[in-house]
């Protein structure tokens, strides 16, 4: 039965509207009743179907969320205060948010902003034990070394102010099955004449960190960036990415690459004094790699900064 329900272009598109619920309201008090209510299901059906399809359950997720988008808060902001941060992620007092918190990464929020971005670049749910005594100074120069020269050789950065794009997208979970959501996007796409629209170009939008996130876990909207009105259905739903200022970089690497060159772009950051906004990372292609002669992508990383 939940297989066949999975399958509907319905119900995926309430469980969209539940994501996207949850992610603009995790400050505020968050239960199945009202989730379920905003997705217009009952509360016992849609605690099912969103464990089936999630692979958590809806406490769960939510929880995850809030301490991840915390752990993310405390990279960009070092002198981020822990009380007016347990309180923006809905956590009832500071001893609740920072024993909630060890639980996930096994340092308390204060030690976390201690790390150094070399050490918090792994950290993710499988709850592998970081102190600072193991970190190598020697060891993460040469590492910031190494990126920089990736970018020299590889990228080409510039600063740029964008404006709001408009996308049809499917959300995506995991690492897992990519290139089947992305054709699955495309054939709408065809099915629609939208493929065929100079401006249309695909993109992918993180809405969670793989610094902080376990790469089986990381939500992302696949999406097809579109400079007219269309019409939604099912899982394919309108979002949009925001305007503002972004580092940019050019990139022509092979599948392999993506995360040396996301990494290297991250440190360049750094390095250069940029401090990350709190808008979403995203990619835009311009080119099906699978047709390049030594099959490599032609794609664009936005970083928003402030």
């Amino acid at each position: 039965m939940i297989i066949s329900e999975m399958l509907n272009k319905d119900y995926l598109k309430r469980i969209n509207i539940a994501l996207s619920y949850i992610e603009a309201n995790l400050d505020v008090k968050l239960t199945l009743e009202n989730v379920s209510e905003k997705a217009s299901y009952s509360p016992y059906h849609f605690h099912r179907i969103f464990k089936a399809i999630i692979g958590e359950t809806l406490n769960e997720y939510i929880l995850r969320q809030r301490v991840e988008k915390a752990a993310i808060q405390l990279i960009i902001e070092k002198d981020t205060i822990i009380n007016e941060l347990a309180e923006r992620y809905g956590f009832n007092s500071h001893a609740v948010f920072t024993r909630t918190f060890k639980k996930y990464y096994n340092v308390s929020p204060t030690e976390f902003k201690t790390l150094s971005p070399s050490r918090f670049s792994k950290i993710n749910q499988t709850n592998r034990k970081k102190r600072q005594g193991d970190f190598i100074f020697e060891e993460y120069i040469c590492n910031i070394n190494n990126h920089l020269n990736w970018i020299t050789m590889n990228a080409t950065i510039e600063i740029v102010n964008t404006e709001s794009q408009t996308c049809a997208s499917i959300t995506h979970i995991g690492i897992e099955g990519l290139e089947r959501t992305f054709d699955k996007l495309i054939r709408w796409g065809v099915s629609k004449g939208i493929m065929n629209k100079p401006n249309t170009k695909l993109a992918r939008v993180f809405h969670d960190s793989f610094k902080v996130t376990a790469p089986d876990k990381v939500r992302m909207s696949i999406s097809m960036i579109i400079d007219f009105a269309f019409t939604t259905e099912g899982e394919i739903m309108s979002t949009t990415i925001a305007k503002g200022k972004y580092i940019k970089g050019q990139f022509k690497i092979l599948p392999t690459e993506f995360e040396t060159s996301w990494s290297a772009l991250y440190v360049w950051m750094n390095d250069k004094g940029y401090k990350k906004d709190d808008k979403y990372s995203f990619e835009i292609y311009h080119n099906d790699y699978r047709e390049h002669p030594e099959g490599k992508f032609i794609v664009d990383f936005y970083i928003p900064i402030k």
